[in-house]
């Protein structure tokens, strides 16, 4: 990383903690320190970052985009760490191709296995997300059962 990058991402990162109300300049540093609590991390990091001096670790980046309602991706990405094409938005069949694949949703069980639950958990998380699904004819004309397994959907409403 270059100086120039970290200066752009120090620019921006302060910019956005003071959008989200964190008092940074005062000479006290009672928004350093206030930040640093809420996210889990020593205010020194905080300090550090906002100096341009280092750039946060992975867990420190992850829990200041908790804190600061940022996705790890959009953090990652302004630090100059990886690159768009390093994470990939999935395509979801709306791409800018506009050309010949149909529009598909996930599958219930492509969303576990995407978002990592464990494989023992699957029937837990596929009851739960399916109970978040149309399950007549809506608008869109899907219903529950296009999103996942019917055995699955259809166990959704037991419990």
């Amino acid at each position: 990383m270059t100086a120039s990058e970290l200066d752009q991402f120090t620019a921006w990162i302060e910019e956005l903690i003071r959008a989200r109300g964190y008092d940074i300049d005062s000479p006290r540093g009672g928004g350093k320190s206030r930040l640093a609590d809420e996210a889990g991390v020593h205010r020194a990091a905080i300090t550090r970052l906002l100096q341009g001096q280092s750039m946060p670790d992975l867990e420190t980046t992850r829990r200041l985009a908790h804190v600061l309602g940022v996705p790890v991706r959009d953090m990652l990405i302004r630090s100059g760490r990886l690159s768009e094409e390093d994470l990939p938005l999935p395509d979801l069949g709306g791409g800018a191709s506009g050309a010949a694949a149909p529009h598909r949703r996930l599958t219930l069980e492509e969303a576990a296995a995407g978002l990592g639950v464990p494989r023992d958990q699957w029937d837990m998380f596929i009851r739960v997300a399916a109970q978040f699904l149309p399950t007549a004819d809506t608008d869109s004309g899907r219903g529950a059962a296009e999103y996942g397994s019917a055995a699955a959907v259809k166990g959704a409403g037991k419990g």
